[in-house]
C-alpha cells in the first residue's frame, strides 16, 4: 500500500521530466556532434607530428589549423547549445510543478509539522539545479567513453588495455564515494536543518529570548546543534574531497601513465609519435565526463534526496481534485456527529459534535482550556478535515467547495493572527495580486481599524513584516479581523478575538459581529473572556471534545456557570470587558 502511494508521487514527478524528452533529445543531438568533435584534436596532433614535421609544410599547417579552428568553433557552440537548452529543462521542471508543490507544502504544514513539507520547494529546486548542471550532461557523455578507449586500443593493445583498467578504476572509485558518503551526507543535511530551525526559532522569539535573560542558555542549545551540524558536515565534506582528490590524482597520473607508456612504444617503433600524442588526449577526454561525475556528486546526492522526499510529500498530499462550481451559499452551518482527530494523534478533540446556526445568527462556544474550541474552529473552516460526522455549509459538505471559493465564504481569525511581508492593504487583502481598494477600506472599516491604519506613517501603504515591531498585539488583531472581512464572507469564525484589544477593540468586534447579523450572516465565537459573547444569540459549553450544553445564551449561562450574572453584567453594554 506505501509503495503504491509512493509511486503515484513517482508517477506525477516522471511525467513533469518527460515533457521535456524532446529538448533530451536535442540535448543527445548535440552531445553526438560534440563528442564526435573531441576527435579533431586528436587527428591534429597526428596529422602535426606525422605528416606536418616530416615534409615541413607551412601550407598544410596552416590548412589544417584553419579547418581545427573551424571545427572547434562548431564544437564550442553544440556544447553551449546543450548548457542553454539543460538550463531550460531544469526551468521548465521546476515551473511544471512549482504550483503543485507548493500547495502540497502549505496544505502538509497546515496540518502538521513535516520535514518534507520544510524542505519541499528546496528539494524540488535541487532538482532543477541539477538538470541545469554539468552533471547531467556529462550522462550524455559517458556513453562515449568506451568509444574513445576503443579508439587507443586501435593505436596499440597495451595503449588501450591501460586505459581500460584505468577508466575500471575510476567507476570503482565512483561507486565507492555514492556508497560511502551518502549516509553522511544524509546526516549532515538532517542536523543542519534541525540547527536552522532552533535558529529560526530563536530569531522569532527574540524580544522574549532577551527579555529573559535567555541569551546564553538560547545560544549554548543553538551552538550544540550547529557543532553536531559542523561535524557532520565537515565528516562529509572530508570523504567527498578525499574521492575527488583521489580520482583527480589519479587521472592526471593516468595521462601521464600514457604518455610514458607511448614513449616507450615510440622507442620501439611500434607507434609514432603523433599517436602517443592523440592517445593521451583521447584518455584525458574518455575520463573527464566520470572525474566531472565525481565532483559533482554532492549536486547529485542532493537531488536524489530531494527526488525521493518529494515522492513521498506528492503521495502523501494528491492534487486538489476539480469541483463543480457552487452558487455562493447562504450562511447556514449544520454540523452532524462531528469526530475530530487532530493530526498525528490518536485521540480525538471533538466527539460526535451536532449543531446548526441560521442565517442572522451568532453562536457562542466556551470551555475551559483544551475542551476543543480551536479544534472545531480549524474544521468548521476546513483546515482539518473530520474523521467522522460532516460540517455542510448551506447543506453542501465543504469539501464539496473548491478551497479557494471557501476562503472567501468563510473569514476567519485565528487565536494566533500572523501577519505577512508587505503593506497594510496587501495583508488585508489576503495576499491578493489584484485586490479591490473599495473592499479592503470597507473592511477595516467594519473592522473599526480605517482611523488607526490612516494614523500609520503611509496609511494602508505601510510596509510591515511578520517579525516587526511596529505594531501592538491590539492593531495586529484589529489588521486581522479586517482580513478576515475582506471579501464579504457569509460566515465569520473568531478563534478567542479578543485576547489582545482593549475596551474600545472589544466595541469594534461586537460592532462587527452585530453588522454580520444584521446583514443575515453567521458568527461563531470562541471565547474565554465574556466579552466576546456579548453579541451571540446561543452559546454551546465544550468539555472535553464533547458538547455538554446548547441553546440560548442567557440560559446556558444560568444552568452551567456559577458567576453566570457577574458574566451576563460583564456582557451588557458598558460592561466591563
Amino acid at each position: 500500500m506505501q509503495k503504491t502511494m509512493i509511486q503515484s508521487g513517482s508517477d506525477e514527478l516522471r511525467a513533469a521530466r518527460q515533457e521535456s524528452r524532446r529538448l533530451y533529445w536535442a540535448v543527445a543531438v548535440f552531445s553526438f556532434f560534440a563528442n564526435l568533435l573531441m576527435l579533431t584534436g586528436p587527428i591534429y596532433m597526428l596529422q602535426i607530428y606525422d605528416r606536418v614535421l616530416g615534409s615541413r609544410s607551412v601550407e598544410t599547417l596552416v590548412a589544417l589549423t584553419v579547418l581545427v579552428a573551424f571545427l572547434f568553433g562548431i564544437m564550442g557552440l553544440m556544447d553551449y547549445a546543450r548548457g542553454r537548452i539543460m538550463a531550460r529543462v531544469g526551468a521548465r521542471f521546476q515551473t511544471r510543478l512549482d504550483k503543485r508543490v507548493f500547495d502540497a507544502v502549505v496544505r502538509k504544514s497546515a496540518v502538521q509539522k513535516d520535514e518534507r513539507a520544510e524542505t519541499g520547494l528546496a528539494d524540488l529546486e535541487s532538482i532543477q539545479r541539477l538538470m541545469s548542471s554539468q552533471a547531467l550532461i556529462a550522462v550524455f557523455d559517458i556513453p562515449w567513453t568506451p568509444f574513445f578507449l576503443a579508439a587507443i586500443l586501435i593505436f596499440h593493445p597495451w595503449l588501450g588495455y591501460l586505459a581500460i583498467t584505468g577508466g575500471a578504476i575510476l567507476i570503482l572509485v565512483t561507486v565507492i564515494n555514492q556508497v560511502t558518503t551518502r549516509r553522511p551526507m544524509a546526516r549532515a543535511n538532517t542536523v543542519s536543518h534541525q540547527s536552522q530551525m532552533i535558529a529560526n526559532q530563536l530569531r522569532e522569539e527574540a524580544e522574549m529570548v532577551q527579555s529573559m535573560g535567555m541569551r546564553d542558555a538560547a545560544f549554548q542549545r543553538w551552538q550544540k546543534a550547529r557543532d553536531a551540524s559542523l561535524k557532520e558536515s565537515i565528516h562529509a565534506a572530508d570523504l567527498g574531497g578525499t574521492y575527488s582528490s583521489i580520482t583527480k590524482t589519479f587521472r592526471l597520473f593516468l595521462q601521464s601513465a600514457i604518455l610514458g607508456l607511448g614513449a616507450y612504444l615510440v622507442l620501439q617503433d611500434e607507434l609514432t609519435p603523433g599517436a602517443m600524442i592523440a592517445a593521451s588526449i583521447l584518455l584525458g577526454r574518455a575520463l573527464a565526463p566520470i572525474e566531472l561525475a565525481i565532483g559533482q556528486w554532492p549536486v547529485v546526492q542532493r537531488a536524489v534526496r530531494g527526488w525521493s522526499n518529494l515522492e513521498i510529500l506528492l503521495s502523501e498530499v494528491r492534487p486538489e481534485v476539480e469541483r463543480t462550481e457552487l452558487p455562493k451559499p447562504e450562511s447556514r452551518l449544520d454540523v452532524v456527529q462531528l469526530t475530530v482527530v487532530p493530526p498525528g494523534e490518536a485521540q480525538a478533540a471533538l466527539r460526535v459534535l451536532s449543531f446548526s446556526v441560521q442565517p442572522g445568527q451568532a453562536l457562542g462556544v466556551i470551555g475551559p482550556s483544551g475542551a476543543g474550541k480551536s479544534t472545531l474552529a480549524k474544521a468548521l473552516t476546513g483546515h482539518w478535515r473530520p474523521a467522522g460526522g460532516k460540517v455542510r455549509l448551506a447543506g453542501a459538505s465543504l469539501e464539496q467547495y473548491e478551497p479557494e471559493a471557501l476562503g472567501h465564504y468563510i473569514g476567519y481569525l485565528p487565536q494566533r493572527v500572523q501577519l505577512f511581508d508587505g503593506t497594510i492593504a496587501e495583508n488585508i487583502a489576503r495576499l491578493s495580486p489584484d485586490p479591490d481598494p473599495k473592499l479592503i477600506v470597507s473592511a477595516a472599516q467594519k473592522a473599526d481599524a480605517h482611523e488607526m491604519i490612516l494614523q500609520m506613517p503611509d496609511g494602508y501603504d505601510t510596509q510591515i513584516s511578520a517579525s516587526s515591531a511596529r505594531l501592538s498585539g491590539g492593531q495586529i488583531q484589529r489588521i486581522g479581523l479586517a482580513r478576515a472581512l475582506y471579501a464579504d464572507p457569509i460566515l465569520l469564525i473568531l478563534d478567542e478575538p479578543n485576547s489582545n484589544l482593549d475596551n474600545s477593540g472589544s466595541e469594534a468586534l461586537n460592532a462587527a459581529i452585530r453588522n454580520m447579523k444584521a446583514e443575515g450572516k453567521s458568527v461563531i465565537v470562541m471565547a474565554h473572556r465574556p466579552g466576546a459573547i456579548q453579541e451571540c444569540d446561543t452559546l454551546m459549553v465544550l468539555d472535553n471534545g464533547v458538547k455538554v450544553a446548547f441553546g440560548p445564551r442567557d440560559e446556558v449561562l444560568r444552568e452551567r456557570v456559577l458567576n453566570a450574572e457577574q458574566i451576563q453584567k460583564s456582557s451588557a453594554p458598558g460592561g466591563v470587558q
